[in-house]
């Protein structure tokens, strides 16, 4: 990597983290249950929080509306709106604040040559991502406003997912400058990469059902569930067994806790048959999915406290992390 290349790298790494930081945060305003305190999408207004009683009162009577309040919160007092207010406009200032990171050092890069025209299609893809992962938060958000006061898991695993695409977008292009951009090659164990790659992705995207579903207070024992190894008629709690797999609270716990170990084989049999200098990269997967897996069942265990959910899902972002560095490598190494 050229000097001439480093700001460029250390800016993708920048924001690769700020992605990170944000699914954590998101994570922590969920399980706060302070998501649903704005209820209006304002990008440029919104963000200065109230500065006078009035406004604070404006925004209470609000929130007074919703669904939220009115079935889980109608004891909430003004200074414990503040609370769930200042923790969703922070989540929403830090998404704005990536954003800049993004369109400002972009346009620089581009116009000072660092990032060649001819090659911006991806990093411009950055930009645009943002741009739709800031409307996805919104309608994610919306969701929650109208009858029930959570919002739709189906809207939050989008969301979800579409932040682990940025993120392996931006660090795919800043591993480029790192290792030296070259192009992709079909090796050996490309192909168990990518599995494990799609499995690790479906796992999370199941957290993410669970998540929104709230399915992780289902049942807190581990290996069995409510005394048997496979709950009777998780499959058919709809008339589509497809909408039992995605929507049933029992249903998709139950897929959560058991394809962990789908992932953990994976990245278990990928590291066995390496014989490259990948072999370290595909070891280190594999512990942070065992890692991830005590965490998971801790989680369970104990209650779903917010101190350990929180590390879960900052553990699933770095498992995923390593997954794509390790797909780079397979992929791109000579």
């Amino acid at each position: 990597m050229s000097k001439g290349e480093r700001p460029a790298t250390i800016w993708l790494l920048m924001v690769a983290f700020l992605i990170a930081a944000m699914v954590v945060v998101g994570g922590y305003v969920r399980l706060t249950r302070s998501g649903l305190s704005i209820v209006e999408w304002n990008p440029v207004t919104g963000v200065i929080p109230p500065l006078s009683e009035t406004a604070w009162q404006q925004e209470f009577a609000k929130y007074q509306q919703t669904p939220e309040y009115r079935i889980v919160n109608r004891e909430m007092t003004l200074d414990g709106y503040r609370r769930i207010f200042y923790l969703e406009w922070a989540h929403r200032l830090l998404a704005r604040i990536a954003g800049l990171m993004v369109v400002l050092p972009l346009a620089w890069f581009l116009w000072r040559g660092v990032i060649p025209w001819r090659r911006s299609a991806p990093y411009l893809l950055i930009g645009l991502l943002f741009g739709l992962q800031g409307f996805l938060g919104w309608w994610m958000v919306a969701s929650g406003l109208l009858d029930a006061p959570q919002v739709s898991h189906f809207r939050l695993t989008i969301h979800l997912l579409t932040a682990l695409l940025l993120l392996a977008l931006t660090l795919w292009l800043a591993f480029n400058r790192i290792y030296g951009q070259s192009g992709l090659r079909w090796r050996q164990w490309s192909a168990l990469g990518a599995v494990t790659l799609t499995v690790i992705v479906v796992q999370i995207a199941y957290g993410g059902l669970v998540a929104g579903l709230k399915a992780g207070h289902i049942s807190n024992t581990w290996p069995l569930m409510f005394g048997v190894w496979i709950p009777g008629d998780m499959w058919t709690v709809f008339d589509s067994w497809l909408m039992s797999v995605a929507a049933a609270p029992v249903t998709v716990h139950f897929i959560h806790r058991w394809l962990a170990f789908g992932v953990l084989v994976a990245a278990a049999w990928l590291w066995w048959r390496q014989r490259s200098a990948d072999r370290q990269a595909a070891l280190w997967l594999a512990i942070i999915v065992l890692v991830q897996i005590g965490l998971g069942i801790s989680v369970v265990i104990y209650g779903v406290p917010l101190w350990l959910a929180l590390l879960h899902q900052a553990t699933a972002v770095v498992m995923f992390a390593a997954a794509v560095h390790l797909n780079h490598r397979l992929a791109t190494a000579s």
